[in-house]
């Protein structure tokens, strides 16, 4: 399934992905692909928020370390792969290890390593800029009933603020 989201702002790049966060079941890994500045990391923010990890602020880029772990209702796995040269350097951190698990994982740069993330058979999310705060967000190959998750949490949070 593929679902498409306009956000207005940063807050709203969250939200959408703190529905992410609570739709996830575990085992699912996300590969996410856009230029700089689409809203990546507050993607992966919001999706924190909603496997409640506790302190979100601290949710970084893991530019340099590569790979940050947040505990929460599941377990997160944030990696960055823009500093990788090729899929064999992410396979090396244990790429394998960390997808084999009842975690999420979310691949930032995921272009990057695109074979490797392939056979985990990813959601897809790419990200375009479509003004100066307005974020074109595309989520492809939602499990079943994701999808419909996604939008039924997202509508609620609308109605809410």
């Amino acid at each position: 399934m593929k679902l498409q989201v306009t956000t207005k702002n940063v807050d709203e790049t969250i939200r959408l992905g703190e529905a992410l966060g609570q739709a996830a079941r575990g085992g699912e890994v996300m590969g996410l692909i856009g230029e700089l500045g689409t809203g990546k990391t507050h993607l992966i923010k919001g999706i924190a928020q909603g496997l409640a990890v506790r302190q979100t602020e601290a949710v970084t880029s893991p530019t340099f370390t590569l790979i940050n772990e947040y505990e929460g209702r599941l377990r997160l796995y944030h990696v960055d792969a823009y500093r990788l040269e090729n899929a064999a350097q992410l396979e090396a951190l244990g790429f394998d290890e960390i997808c084999r698990g009842e975690a999420l994982v979310a691949v930032e740069w995921a272009d990057r390593v695109r074979p490797l993330v392939q056979e985990y058979e990813p959601i897809w999310v790419y990200l375009e800029h479509a003004g100066v705060n307005e974020r074109v967000i595309r989520l492809e190959d939602l499990p079943p009933g994701m999808g419909q998750e996604i939008a039924r949490l997202t509508e609620n949070k609308k109605t809410r603020t």
